[in-house]
């Protein structure tokens, strides 16, 4: 098929302090949110001045994008779209159609396989081809990129850097914890082809995390999860990080390098969750703290999102590290299997993102 543009498809967030409760209106739509639980969060935004950084970021990746294809030779335009706030994926459809655009590929700004990372998005895609028509733009995702090479590299030369802040009196004790945004345990379970065992987003995750500790020699880490939400009974992925540093603290450890390997921008529950509230915990339990940069930024990934063009387009090297199933460009279009990661979303608005988007 021949493909005549590329989309870069994320969550979205507010950029002025009047979008934050229409954005979290949108995000938790339908879901019976009540409205203290989205002042709760709006304030999170309003600390920041109203402003979510995750549409500047995927502006950035997005230049990083286009000048990778234009040094490839390529002429694919490319094109960004939300699912919750503007630019708004169906008007970027509607947009794409009236410049001509009848194919195209679609990048998702979430590694992972589950319901929010992955079934998700092509729910947005969906969505946006019936908003516009019969007519509208025949869309395609690419794969899930959770242990690309580059997106491994790029993460690894970030936990370094990171190691580098913590003192030096400290740093060959330092522990290396990785996050990722924590879901329900229920929609982990739902997670994957039904015949594929479920857990798919723990899964990868934690190969992601072994992969990068590899990369950069660290014979040992922890996994532990963030931004949870919800009703205090429903269970989710845990330990929370803060609770894991106390932990840490307890066991005598005084260095942490964090690493949220779950995110590919650093928006608004990377700096939040772990740039204040990770932060400031560590610094009142007197352990030596320093977060790892996430890749969005790092060349590199604008060279993946190319590498993953160049497969589906002429049938390039599939470049993979893990061990763990990823899954999406199928040879027949389809991006996942049918029954892939069931429907199970949270009660309550996570933030940004949902699974690291």
């Amino acid at each position: 098929m021949d493909y005549q543009a590329l989309l870069v498809l994320s969550f979205g967030g507010p950029e002025r302090p009047e979008d934050v409760m229409p954005f979290l209106e949108n995000v938790t739509r339908g879901r019976g949110v009540p409205r203290e639980r989205l002042e709760e969060v709006a304030r999170h935004y309003l600390h920041f001045g109203g402003v979510s950084p995750i549409n500047r970021l995927n502006r950035d990746i997005i230049a990083a994008i286009e000048t990778e294809l234009d040094g490839a030779g390529s002429r694919l335009p490319v094109y960004f779209g939300n699912r919750n706030w503007h630019p708004m994926v169906e008007d970027t459809v509607a947009r794409m159609a009236a410049d001509g655009v009848t194919s195209a590929l679609v990048f998702p700004t979430s590694a992972w396989g589950g319901y929010s990372g992955c079934r998700q998005y092509d729910e947005d895609i969906a969505r946006a081809r019936a908003a516009f028509g019969a007519d509208a733009p025949h869309l395609v995702k690419l794969r899930q990129y959770f242990d690309h090479p580059l997106f491994v590299d790029a993460f690894a030369d970030a936990i370094r850097a990171a190691v580098l802040e913590i003192p030096a009196e400290r740093r060959d004790r330092a522990r290396l914890v990785f996050t990722a945004h924590s879901i329900p345990v229920s929609a982990d379970l739902a997670a994957g082809p039904p015949d594929d065992g479920g857990r798919l987003y723990s899964r990868q995750v934690a190969e992601a995390a072994r992969l990068c500790a590899a990369a950069t020699g660290f014979a040992d880490f922890d996994l532990v999860w963030q931004s949870r939400s919800g009703p205090p009974q429903v269970p989710w992925l845990d330990p929370d990080i803060v609770d894991h540093l106390e932990n840490l603290s307890g066991k005598g450890v005084d260095a942490v390098v964090v690493c949220p390997v779950g995110f590919v921008s650093d928006h608004l529950e990377v700096i939040w969750d772990l740039d204040n509230e990770a932060k400031v915990r560590a610094a009142e339990l007197g352990m030596a703290f320093a977060r790892a940069a996430t890749p969005g930024t790092d060349p590199r990934f604008a060279r993946m999102v190319v590498e993953l063009i160049g497969e589906r387009v002429s049938g390039g090297q599939v470049r993979r590290m893990g061990a763990v199933p990823g899954y999406g460009g199928t040879a027949d279009g389809e991006s996942c299997a049918i029954g892939c990661c069931a429907v199970t979303r949270p009660a309550r608005p996570s933030g940004t993102g949902g699974a690291g988007g």
